[in-house]
């Protein structure tokens, strides 16, 4: 599976409108690719690995086409593990790093309607108090990795 993964090619993204909500849910509107991007900005994963032990649930299946769809969509790289032959790490890009306020606003929207984990509640407080503040700090510590 991993000689596969690995030798997968970049996909073609095909839009299917200049509408930018519809553009942007083409890369990101399923139900694994914002929880793999959360995971690489809350949680520090960044192998396959660490990705399919995340504890939701995603198949191997599905992992591979998801980051092959978010490299495609200039979401997230790739490249050669430093410390594994057989790993490639990922990294998000500038254009993921991006979708931080995205991520806030969604975990601020869900801690406000839904009942949430402690920690989401306390973050969402956080975000009400300083939500510039927090970005920023957000974008600093992955500047760090």
């Amino acid at each position: 599976m991993l000689l596969y993964f690995c030798t997968v090619k970049k996909k073609e993204i095909s839009f299917r409108s200049d509408c930018p909500i519809s553009k942007t849910l083409d890369i990101l509107g399923d139900k694994w690719s914002l929880l793999i991007v959360r995971d690489m900005v809350f949680k520090d994963k960044s192998t396959y690995s660490d990705f399919l032990n995340g504890g939701e649930g995603i198949t191997t299946s599905v992992l591979a086409d998801k980051l092959v769809l978010l490299e495609s969509g200039g979401i997230i790289s790739r490249e050669a593990h430093p410390e594994s032959k057989a790993k490639i790490l990922y990294t998000l890009t500038p254009k993921g790093i991006d979708l931080i306020p995205v991520l806030v606003e969604v975990i601020s929207w869900s801690e406000k309607h839904h009942e949430v984990h402690p920690q989401a509640t306390a973050f969402a407080k956080q975000v009400r108090k300083d939500k510039e503040g927090v970005i920023k700090m957000i974008r600093q510590s992955l500047k760090k990795k």
